[in-house]
């Protein structure tokens, strides 16, 4: 039994099949996390193949005294991995979708967009003001975010709050709240808690109406090379259908808005009886000024297909041959059509003051 066993490992270790695929990512323990799942999915998907997970550090991960609004780098998260990727060191990248800017370097694509989890922000507040909400909290308590979308939409909402700049990764974060004085409460993705096993943390849920959302958050997405049939192929399967119908719609929103870290952009999108619901908005950087509008389409979320090749298959950095161009299509002219209608009605000069504001600060 041992010889037929041996042989048969041998001749297994021989196959292609037995070929190892590395996976690049952040070193912060939600990255390591959000990586583990994604590689767990593929191995049972593949059990022939072996995996390695590299992880290395970003820029945004090494400047953590500066509010990301100020760096002024649009791959904050993404440019030291994608240099790995471009050098052969790893064969795909595991990001937060929100992470990754709507125009991707040339030879990069987002191969696989899965399944999102809770998109919505969520309010962890410092042990004194648990069982408090932000509409409870005493005049000019101070709530950290590093996020101007954030900010913005909530200095609007709740006057009698102030909000300050944190940076770090979620375990930083929660130890400054936790440890020094400074904060009452702050604000953080509801997904990176649920991820992290700190669902007993969130206090409060921000639902759309109090706190839209970023583009593509809750959602992982995974960059390969463009030009990596092999490897698309095989993460191309992890493509969760209504979720990357409306991660193309709100990318497509912010990408024609020119939007981005420097300006407060939101959205938050639907699936609901073959309709994509797409609402967008826009602040000013004290959220005294906004605009938001929502648009429809008719978008059925298809059972993955394989689509023939295309010549250009990339929406807005996003590969996914296996999902009907059409409503890949609808999706993209969706957010394009919003956009749209919001710079007719004045957008772009709420943007382009909160840009010059914010270059100036």
């Amino acid at each position: 039994m041992s010889g037929n066993g041996n042989a048969a490992a041998t001749a297994e270790e021989n196959s292609p099949k037995m070929r190892v695929i590395r996976v690049g990512t952040r070193k912060s323990q939600l990255a390591r996390i959000q990586t583990d799942s994604v590689v767990a999915t593929l191995k049972a998907l593949y059990p022939g193949l072996q995996f390695e997970i590299i992880a290395m550090s970003t820029t945004g991960d090494k400047i953590l005294d500066t509010a990301l609004s100020k760096i002024g780098e649009k791959s904050l998260f993404t440019k030291e991995l994608e240099h790995a990727l471009e050098r052969n060191e790893v064969d795909l990248v595991v990001h937060s979708l929100k992470d990754l800017p709507t125009v991707l370097p040339p030879g990069f694509t987002i191969g696989a967009v899965c399944k999102r989890e809770c998109p919505y922000d969520a309010v962890v507040f410092h042990p004194k003001f648990v069982g408090k909400t932000l509409e409870t909290l005493p005049e000019k308590s101070v709530v950290g975010t590093s996020s101007l979308r954030r900010a913005a939409q909530l200095q609007r909402k709740f006057p009698h709050l102030e909000f300050k700049s944190i940076r770090g990764n979620l375990n930083t974060r929660l130890r400054k709240l936790d440890e020094l004085q400074e904060f009452s409460a702050i604000i953080l993705a509801a997904a990176g808690l649920q991820r992290m096993g700190w669902q007993n943390r969130v206090g409060q849920i921000l639902h759309p109406e109090e706190c839209m959302y970023a583009v593509g958050q809750g959602a992982l997405g995974v960059e390969v090379r463009a030009k990596d049939q092999d490897i698309l192929d095989l993460v191309g399967v992890l493509h969760d259908p209504e979720t990357l119908l409306r991660c193309i719609a709100e990318r497509a929103f912010l990408r024609h808005l020119e939007g981005g870290c420097s300006v407060p952009v939101a959205v938050h999108t639907a699936m609901k009886d073959g309709q994509l619901y797409l609402t967008g908005g826009v602040w000013s950087l004290n959220g005294a000024e906004s605009m938001q509008e929502t648009m429809q389409a008719t978008i059925h979320v298809p059972a993955q297909h394989e689509d023939g090749p295309e010549d250009d298959p990339q929406l807005v950095g996003i590969t996914a041959r296996n999902i009907p161009r059409e409503a890949q299509l609808a999706a993209e002219n969706l957010g394009i059509s919003l956009a749209t209608l919001l710079l007719n009605k004045g957008a772009k000069n709420i943007l382009d003051v909160a840009r010059q504001l914010n270059d100036a600060h």
